[in-house]
């Protein structure tokens, strides 16, 4: 459960900064669902660019943006269905895409749903703490900038190794910007970043995505319905919506895995992540190219009960299809084989991790056999715009992309088999679980009870974090009231 407990001079404060700022903060409600945001705000949005530093921007973070750069409003979820013309699936493979949030990743709303909680409750106090964000990438840019439009100094903490427009872009957004050993593989060291912070400085409070509850939450609450909105948007008579397939991560996309479980009874969940270093697949160890998702450990928030399959894709693949689906010849080839200008002009909405998880979708409609009346879900959490480097690199390493390699590129597609692929019986998703352990209990103090009431009392545990949500809605309608007088 989230800690909801009030700090009732700290409340105060934030309240009368809030205040002083103009800042009025959304509840999930709003984020699910814009047509409950207040007029006033969005005819203030219509001069308000994507990614402009403005706290009118907090209610940009939903899934129903209008594909614009600047002053749009709000419509349908933005996805993408991937035809079949490149998944070589009888099954329709869609993605929600991240692109259209600010800073172009829907972690955005990861790290506002970490940080509202301890704002409403006065149990973080921008004026005497620091927001610490640890990911390797997306989470701690979302962390960087939300907590900007908070008016809350931040810290950001990524390997660095990420691409370099990540950096860039974090110099001008956060206060601290610590770059740890290593590459997306490297989750410990970030760990021990954040250990070694709290040990030494009385400021900095940690946002750690990988055991935020609030990230699960607000996926689960945002995320997932989304997910359904777009299905019934979409479905034909007689579809039905086969599964979920989603990268590790942090876990907290898997939030929405949840929500459609729930919603649709047979829908199966499956978690990706790379060949190179596999985690859940063989409890494993490696490196990866794979940006977005981290490895090397299970997250506190990956609820296994809910999780049906272990997908692996190896990290050349999502490399190769970023050629395939970007560059002129890629183009060329697509268009032969029958994909529309319409989806043509949407590739570039998938980033690396976006094409991974594609990959991924492909290997589990494969494995399921899953027919044309059966759509599967996927997320691609940002777009070629934050890896544009990663494609000159591509050229100075292996060549001018041709006709003759794009040809490869779409034979390797429709030949991704169904390797690599477990599907987890009780036992298996216990013994993930139970890995959980040696992160959390004997290197990070969590209490070893949670990590049983997590499996043994599952639906008392993740029941009750969700049903906080219409507590957490109240309690930031009660602090924006306040904060209006």
């Amino acid at each position: 459960m989230i800690d909801l407990k009030i700090d009732e001079k700290a409340r105060k404060r934030n309240i009368e900064r809030c205040k002083e700022k103009g800042i009025i903060l959304p509840t999930y409600a709003q984020m699910r669902d814009p047509a409950k945001i207040p007029a006033s705000v969005k005819a203030e949005l219509k001069g308000i660019g994507l990614w402009d530093v403005h706290n009118r921007n907090l209610f940009r973070v939903n899934w129903h943006n209008e594909p614009i750069e600047r002053g749009g409003g709000f419509g349908g979820v933005n996805f993408v269905e991937i035809p079949r013309e490149i998944t070589g699936t009888k099954a329709r493979i869609v993605g929600l895409t991240g692109k259209w949030f600010p800073t172009g990743a829907h972690k955005v709303g990861a790290a506002l749903s970490c940080l509202l909680p301890e704002l409403v409750t006065g149990r973080f106090d921008p004026t005497t703490k620091k927001a610490v964000w640890p990911s390797t990438g997306n989470y701690c840019r979302g962390g960087a900038y939300i907590s900007r439009l908070l008016a809350c100094p931040s810290v950001a903490i990524l390997p660095a190794g990420m691409s370099r427009e990540r950096f860039e872009w974090l110099k001008t957004m956060a206060e601290e910007v610590i770059a740890t050993p290593g590459t997306e593989s490297n989750v410990k060291e970030i760990f021990d970043k954040c250990i070694e912070l709290e040990a030494t400085r009385t400021d900095a409070v940690i946002f750690n995505q990988f055991d935020q509850l609030p990230n699960h939450l607000w996926h689960y609450a945002v995320t997932g319905p989304a997910m359904e909105e777009v299905f019934n948007a979409i479905a034909r008579k007689g579809d039905r919506l086969a599964g979920v397939v989603l990268s590790s991560g942090s876990a907290g996309t898997l939030g929405a895995g949840s929500y459609i479980r729930d919603k649709f009874p047979g829908a199966r969940v499956g978690v990706a992540e790379a060949l190179q270093c596999p985690t859940l697949l063989e409890n494993g160890f490696g490196e990866h190219r794979i940006e977005g998702i981290g490895d090397k450990h299970i997250p506190w928030i990956h609820n296994l009960r809910d999780t049906d399959a272990v997908i692996a894709v190896d990290d050349e693949v999502p490399v190769r299809m970023i050629r395939l689906l970007n560059e002129k010849a890629g183009r060329a080839r697509l268009s032969e084989a029958g994909v529309d200008a319409a989806t043509m002009a949407k590739l570039d909405w998938l980033g690396i991790s976006g094409n991974g998880n594609l990959a991924a979708a492909i290997k589990f409609a494969k494995h399921y056999e899953l027919g044309a009346d059966e759509v599967v879900f996927t997320m691609f959490t940002d777009s070629m715009e934050l890896y544009g480097s990663r494609l000159t690199e591509l050229t100075a390493e292996r060549g001018v992309y041709d006709q003759r390699q794009a040809d490869r590129d779409m034979e390797m597609v429709a030949n991704l088999h169904t390797d690599s692929v477990l599907e987890l019986d009780q036992m298996a998703k216990r013994r993930i679980h139970q890995l959980k352990y040696f992160t959390w209990i004997e290197q990070l103090g969590k209490d070893v009870a949670e990590l049983r009431a997590q499996w043994n009392d599952h639906r008392a545990y993740w029941g009750g974090l969700r049903a906080q949500v219409t507590d957490l809605d109240r309690m930031i309608e009660d602090f924006n009231a306040e904060a209006a007088r």
